[in-house]
C-alpha cells in the first residue's frame, strides 16, 4: 500500500509531503528525514505495546479501564499530562475528564517552551505563519536553536534555502545570524555568528534594542555579553537594512537564565524592528504537536498549560500547578501520562514521587515511562492509525490523514480511550458520590 502527502507527527514542523509505501514487515519513506522515519517504522516494531497490561501482566481491555478509573476516581489530586504525540481531539477530552474530577492538567510546553509562551504573555507576540517566512524573508536569526540538528528539513522547507515568491534566488538572496554560545552546525550557513556568554542573553537584547534607539549602550557590554561592539554593530546593521526578518527562538533562550524575561524582551525586541522593516519572531517547537496542547487548553479554558480544576475553576499558576513542581512538592496521588515519556526528563524528586504513586500510561512503546506504570493502555499513533488535528509550530492547525490501522480492535485512537475511559469515570464517581451521600 502507498499513501502520499502524509503528515509527519515527529516536530513541530508537521511536513505534509511525505511519501509512505507500507508492506506485511517494513516501511519505506520517502522525503522524511531521520527522526521522521525512525517514526514511521514504529508502525513494525516488533516491541509495540499491543496489550493491556496491569502490574506488569496481561489484561482484558475492560479490566484496565476498570481499574485505571477506580484510580482515577479514588484519588484526591490526580494528574492528567497530556502528551504533545497525540491530537488535539484526544487532548480535549482528557482536559474534560481533569476538569470533571478537579485535578490538574499540564502538557509538554511546562518542561520545554513553557517560558516562551510567558514572555509571549507578557509582550505579545508579532508572529507569522511558516509560508510566509519562506515566501519573504531575507533575513533568519537564530536564537539560541540549531535546526540543523533539531528540525532537519526547517532550513531547506521554510527558510535559508527555500525558494519562496518573493525570494526566488533561495539561500543567495538570504542571509543568516546565528546567536548561540556554541558553535553549531547552523552556523556553518551563517553570514553571521554571535557567540555570545551562556545566560547572556537579555543583556545581549537590552544593549542591540538601546542601539536602534540611536543610543549607546553601557561601556561594559562587551565584558558581560562576551560580543565584540563589532559585532553588535554589523548585527543591527543586518536587522536594519533587511526587507523581512525573522528570529527563530528555541529552547536555549527560554531555558538560559531569565527564562521568561529573556522572551518577553526577545518579543520587545521584534517591536522595536518593526520601526526600521517587518520583522517577526516565532518559536522552533519539538514536539509535534506540543503548540496544540497550549491553543486546546487556552481556547477551552483561557490559560495555555499548568492548570488546577480543584476548586471547580481553572486556576493557572506555572511553579505551582506545573508538573514537576506538583510532583516534586508530593502532592499528586494518582498520574495519567497519555503520548509522553516523562520517566525519562523529569528531575529525579519528580521521577521519585512517580514511582511512589499509581500510574497510568497511554503508550505505543516500552520505555521508562511504560516500565514505571501500573497500567499501560496501548496507545494509537495519530496521523498513521487514526486522523486527527496538530497545531504546527506557527499555530496554524494541520489535519492529519490516516493510512493504516492499529494492531488492535479494543480501540480506534487515543481520542476513543478517553472517551470509553470517561464513561466509566462518570459511573464510577456517580456512584461514589451516591454512597458518601448516604454516610
Amino acid at each position: 500500500m502507498t499513501c502520499t502527502d502524509v503528515t509527519c507527527p515527529v516536530c513541530g514542523m508537521s511536513c505534509d509531503d511525505i511519501y509512505i509505501e507500507l508492506t506485511d514487515d517494513a516501511v519505506l519513506t520517502k522525503n522524511a528525514c531521520l527522526m521522521g522515519d525512525a517514526k514511521f517504522q514504529e508502525l513494525r516494531s516488533h516491541h509495540r505495546l499491543t496489550k493491556p497490561l496491569v502490574h506488569g501482566e496481561e489484561a482484558s481491555w475492560d479490566e484496565a479501564l476498570e481499574k485505571t478509573a477506580d484510580i482515577l476516581v479514588n484519588a484526591k489530586r490526580p494528574f492528567f499530562f497530556m502528551g504533545s504525540e497525540t491530537s488535539n481531539e484526544a487532548m480535549a477530552v482528557g482536559i474534560e475528564i481533569a476538569e470533571y474530577l478537579g485535578g490538574l492538567v499540564d502538557g509538554n510546553a511546562t518542561i520545554c517552551h513553557g517560558p516562551t509562551i510567558m514572555g509571549l504573555q507578557l509582550s505579545g507576540q508579532v508572529g507569522s505563519t511558516l509560508g510566509e517566512c519562506k515566501n519573504r524573508a531575507d533575513l533568519n536569526i537564530y536564537w539560541g536553536c540549531n535546526p540543523a540538528d533539531s528540525h532537519p528539513r526547517h532550513m531547506s522547507r521554510h527558510s535559508q534555502f527555500a525558494r519562496g515568491f518573493w525570494t526566488e534566488q533561495g539561500f543567495k538572496g538570504r542571509k543568516v545570524i546565528v546567536v548561540d554560545p556554541r558553535r553549531s552546525p547552523t552556523c556553518e550557513a551563517a553570514d553571521l555568528h554571535v557567540q555570545l556568554k551562556p545566560g547572556k542573553d537579555h543583556e545581549l537584547i537590552d544593549a542591540l534594542m538601546t542601539m536602534l534607539r540611536g543610543e549607546e549602550p553601557h561601556p561594559t557590554v562587551e565584558e558581560v555579553t562576551g560580543v565584540s561592539r563589532e559585532t553588535l554593530n554589523k548585527m543591527a546593521e543586518m536587522v536594519k537594512e533587511c526587507k523581512f526578518g525573522v528570529i527563530w527562538v528555541g529552547l536555549g533562550i527560554a531555558s538560559s537564565r531569565g527564562h521568561h524575561y529573556n522572551a518577553a524582551i526577545a518579543m520587545r525586541f521584534t517591536h522595536e524592528c518593526n520601526k526600521f522593516t517587518k520583522f517577526v519572531i516565532n518559536a522552533n517547537r519539538g514536539h509535534c504537536n506540543v503548540a496544540g496542547f497550549n491553543q486546546v487548553l487556552a481556547w477551552t479554558h483561557g490559560f495555555p498549560f499548568a492548570v488546577d480544576f480543584s476548586r471547580g475553576i481553572p486556576r493557572y499558576q506555572p511553579g505551582e500547578y506545573s508538573c514537576v513542581d506538583a510532583l516534586s512538592r508530593g502532592e499528586v496521588d494518582a498520574m495519567i501520562v497519555m503520548c509522553a515519556n516523562l520517566g525519562g526528563h523529569l528531575p529525579k524528586k519528580a521521577v521519585e514521587r512517580l514511582a511512589k504513586i499509581p500510574m497510568i500510561a497511554i503508550e505505543t512503546s516500552p520505555g521508562t515511562n511504560a516500565f514505571m506504570s501500573d497500567i499501560i493502555l496501548p496507545g494509537v499513533f495519530d496521523g498513521m492509525e487514526c486522523e486527527g488535528t496538530f497545531y504546527r509550530m506557527d499555530n496554524v492547525p494541520i489535519y492529519a490523514r490516516s493510512f493504516t490501522k492499529p494492531p488492535f480492535d479494543f480501540t480506534e485512537s487515543n481520542e476513543h480511550t478517553l472517551k470509553q475511559l470517561f464513561e466509566i469515570v462518570k459511573k464510577k464517581k456517580a456512584e461514589k458520590d451516591a454512597r458518601e451521600a448516604k454516610q
